[in-house]
């Protein structure tokens, strides 16, 4: 399938822009091809759809359940008890309406760790967007638990295999290192390197985690995940708020990426911030995830660079870092490459992942900077339509199938709640 996205704003200038099957072959002024829909981007700009480093998609079904609570509290007098009965139809609705989300909020690729994965890739497979999807690993430190986890990761990646779909990828997703063992934390080193997957893993997300490490192994997270020979390239840290100079500079030796939920963390009180000036002067990528709705509670990636970009001019005194430039690029370019696919940018070649901006929203005007508006002024209902993978997911603020979407997930949460 071809596709025409005529006279809209691109980088500051109109332009046409023609993608064949799922890449973008052209962009020019004038582009005089026939192409089997074409869409007029009048009044419209096209930016690169965003790239949700980090999630827990059906957690969409927590959605304001159990807020204003202490961390641990929350953990184990509601989120643990729920998950505890959580089904794979149930991470399937939740996945459904976390998609429709990010559709309707600009958002074409997530990367995501959870239970019942199964469920995620279907919903994934039905919604059209890309993802990156790892079943969870926890061991607790338990021989039977570990061989469960090793087997159910093993199934998964044979699953996602087997779906042959481009769009859908299986990662590992080791929970912790306060969840997950010395030897399966090396399983997942080994297991990855074999056949090529990325890690998705919290670090470094609690000061208790800090503590925890160091009564247990002597050492801080870091230091424990270089000693066990666990750090590397394919490894995405998400978090990483209790990082001291040391660390940075560890992970920095392994080029390890790192992924900031900044709603979350502040929501959640986690205690510490967020080093991006010493974590970049290092030369690491960052990129910019969500978290699950439990601890956001949406996945409106643009809410999500206004508060990274003013929580670091705020607590840092400095009105110049984390300009709205950069912390746009963490949300498209940055988590592009963090994943290794080949998006981020709309420009020849890449795949055709866009987003088209209302222009004439009230928060889209005066545009005296595009990037300045999308980070700072606008939210996920400035987006008209959203294009994945070359397919048309949105248009007009329209998805197919969004009333049952609606209706379904909001019976399945009230469910799984009174069970």
């Amino acid at each position: 399938m071809s596709l025409l996205i005529r006279n809209v704003m691109l980088n500051g200038m109109k332009r046409d822009i023609y993608v064949e099957g799922n890449i973008i072959e052209d962009i020019d002024e004038r582009i005089k091809i026939r192409a089997d829909k074409v869409i007029d981007g009048k009044n419209k700009a096209a930016i690169p759809g965003f790239v949700n480093a980090h999630t827990h998609a059906a957690m969409t079904l927590f959605r304001g359940y159990g807020d204003d609570m202490e961390l641990h509290e929350w953990l184990q007098n509601k989120i643990w008890p729920a998950e505890a009965k959580l089904t794979e139809k149930d991470v399937y609705w939740g996945t459904k309406l976390a998609c429709l989300e990010m559709i309707k909020s600009g958002t074409t690729t997530f990367n995501d760790q959870y239970w019942f994965m199964k469920g995620t890739a279907r919903a994934v497979n039905e919604m059209g967007l890309r993802a990156v999807l790892a079943e969870a690993f926890i061991d607790l430190f338990q021989r039977e638990m570990a061989e469960k986890s090793i087997r159910n990761t093993k199934r998964f990646v044979r699953f996602i295999d087997s779906m042959n779909n481009d769009r859908i990828s299986a990662a590992i997703g080791p929970h912790a290192i306060y969840s997950v063992s010395k030897e399966c934390l090396q399983w997942v080193r080994e297991f990855s390197e074999k056949n090529n997957l990325l890690i998705h893993f919290h670090l470094s997300e609690t000061n208790e985690e800090n503590g925890i490490c160091k009564r247990k192994y002597g050492k801080r997270p870091v230091e424990y995940l270089e000693e066990i020979g666990f750090l590397g390239d394919n490894l995405i840290a998400a978090h990483c708020v209790w990082l001291n100079k040391r660390d940075i500079k560890i992970l920095s030796r392994y080029n390890v990426k790192i992924v900031h939920n900044p709603t979350s963390n502040m929501k959640l009180s986690v205690g510490g911030f967020f080093d991006y000036k010493g974590i970049r002067s290092e030369g690491l990528i960052v990129s910019l995830g969500t978290d699950g709705c439990a601890s956001n509670n949406n996945l409106d990636m643009f809410e999500e660079m206004k508060f990274a970009a003013v929580a670091q001019k705020g607590f840092k005194n400095d009105p110049t870092i984390m300009s709205a430039l950069e912390t746009f690029k963490m949300a498209t370019e940055y988590g592009a490459k963090t994943l290794g696919i080949n998006a981020g940018k709309i420009e020849i070649g890449k795949l055709a992942d866009i987003a088209l901006i209302d222009l004439k929203r009230p928060e889209m005007l005066p545009m005296h900077n595009l990037v300045s508006n999308l980070v700072y002024s606008a939210n996920g209902s400035c987006v008209d339509t959203l294009i994945c993978n070359g397919e048309v997911l949105m248009e007009n603020r329209k998805v197919e199938g969004e009333e049952e979407i609606l209706e379904k997930a909001e019976d399945i949460a009230f469910n799984l709640i009174s069970r």
